[in-house]
């Protein structure tokens, strides 16, 4: 009764199940590791804006890699703003998703190194090779607080490094970068400045990450997990089903063949009144 899964239809089909199953498997264990890493990451946000602040030297230095455990460290820098020497990163979205750029001014310290600080986010000029509007960073000695950040690279965040851009206008905040057009050392990384608050409330403040979702990766895996314990399943029930209709099949040809001995049906007997009228008086 199973010889049909013999059959090129029900290869093919069973190859395909068993291809299918640590397929859906693996998938399911991506999202679940997508989950764990989120929540790792949650926690280590919201760990670090806990954190009492530091001041930024006492975490980074000229030529220092940020690594991720220091990742939105709450840090203070004291010194004097650099505007002859602000720049303006492109394509940069607001909190409600307008497009526009961050500004990044360089804070020169106390022992004359210097810290780039984002100042915040500014509407893009009507032309996007023009300059945008930009508010005047504080005078004299300031002390700016914020959340630490490392340099950002195309390999993490998918933006490209664009030549030939306008001037004082760059894709990406790169400390190393930005000491060659000052001429002085600069810090590793940025500070995402939080205080103090901008006059006017421009430059807009980039908002504190997002540390209390952890998105649908869980719910994505236990899906996988439930399609690949469903392909089994789904194949025996198509199995069954197609025994079933064969079974069906073969019983009613079985039917269509004649009587139940399979020979020919009873000749009909004659009556008694034809018996008399030929017996002779």
């Amino acid at each position: 009764m199973y010889r049909f899964l013999l059959s090129r239809q029900w290869v093919i089909l069973t190859l395909v199940a068993l291809v299918l199953i640590p397929v859906m498997i693996e998938l399911g264990f991506w999202q679940f590791h997508r989950h764990e890493r989120r929540v790792a990451q949650n926690t280590l946000i919201a760990d670090n804006l806990e954190a009492a602040p530091v001041p930024v030297e006492e975490l980074t230095s000229p030529g220092h890699v940020v690594p991720r455990a220091d990742y939105w460290r709450r840090v203070t820098a004291t010194g004097t703003f650099d505007t002859a020497h602000e720049v303006v990163v492109r394509r940069r979205t607001s909190s409600d998703e307008r497009v526009g750029a961050h500004v990044l001014t360089p804070l020169v310290l106390q022992d004359g190194t210097v810290v780039l600080v984002n100042r915040g986010w500014v509407p893009a000029a009507a032309n996007q090779r023009d300059y945008p509007e930009v508010p005047p960073a504080p005078k004299g000695e300031v002390t700016v607080s914020g959340r630490l950040k490392a340099d950002e690279t195309t390999g993490a965040s998918g933006i490209k490094d664009l030549k030939g851009l306008p001037d004082r206008q760059v894709m990406l905040i790169s400390s190393a970068q930005q000491a060659e057009l000052i001429g002085r050392e600069v810090l590793g990384g940025y500070v995402e400045q939080t205080e103090p608050e901008p006059a006017g409330g421009s430059p807009e403040q980039i908002p504190e990450p997002d540390h209390d979702s952890i998105g649908a990766h869980m719910a994505y895996a236990v899906q996988w997990w439930l399609f690949a314990a469903g392909v089994p399943v789904g194949w025996i029930v198509l199995v069954r089903r197609e025994k079933r209709d064969r079974a069906t099949a073969a019983a009613t040809a079985s039917e269509g063949d004649g009587g139940p001995e399979g020979g020919a049906p009873d000749a009909p007997q004659e009556d008694g009144s034809a018996m008399r009228a030929t017996s002779p008086r």
